[in-house]
């Protein structure tokens, strides 16, 4: 048997060198750790923990705050079509505004009264063809009708304006308030709505 068997002696085991590293094998255990180091990772975890609490209610600031700029846009948009629409809205639907004269065949300016279905009426007269005939005390009639958008005093031959009642969102009234049509949705009372100045019937002086 040689020196190299079991039962030879071995070499000698060189003393570990200042500074050199060890390496921990898996089978030793793990060293506790000291207070000093347990208060401090406790210390990391904590102040881990309170960042991502923060960063937490950052961002709930900050989608709260998209979220009131977005209801706000919403709302500012919202007001803004609904005053865009209402103004709107009274620009069409607010009526123009026509005075009419009432006028002989000649187109001379007579007093409203010779328009007013309930003047001509009450005294034997009637309506046609856009004129109103109203009998005269030696016979025949005398003719009268609108003009529209003349002027002129009682008198005098009308100046301007059309014998055609305006259509559409049309006010027409008197200068002595009586109502001829309303915005459009009809004409209250008889007008005239032939041109020229020529009328139907039987004609006779005013």
């Amino acid at each position: 048997m040689t020196e190299q068997d079991n039962g030879g002696p071995q070499p000698p085991v060189e003393p570990k060198k200042p500074g050199s590293m060890q390496f921990q094998d898996a089978n030793t255990p793990t060293r506790p750790l000291s207070v000093a180091e347990q208060r401090a990772r406790a210390q990391a975890i904590a102040d881990q923990e309170r960042a991502d609490q923060e960063a937490a209610v950052e961002r709930q600031k900050a989608d709260a705050k998209a979220a009131t700029k977005r209801k706000v846009l919403i709302g500012g948009g919202v007001t803004v079509g609904l005053v865009g629409l209402i103004s709107t809205y009274y620009t069409i639907a607010k009526p123009n505004e026509v005075t009419a004269v009432c006028t002989d065949s000649n187109g001379v300016v007579q007093a409203d009264q010779y328009c007013d279905e309930s003047y001509a009426t009450s005294h034997g007269g009637h309506y046609s063809g856009g004129f109103w005939f109203i009998p005269l005390p030696g016979g025949g009639y005398s003719q009268y009708r609108y003009n529209y958008g003349g002027a002129g005093g009682i008198g005098q031959r009308v100046s301007g304006g059309s014998y055609t009642a305006p259509s559409g969102n049309t006010n027409v009234s008197t200068k002595s308030g009586t109502s001829v049509q309303r915005g459009g949705f009809g004409i209250s009372g008889k007008s005239g709505t032939s041109g020229g100045t020529g009328g139907t019937g039987k004609s006779g002086g005013s």
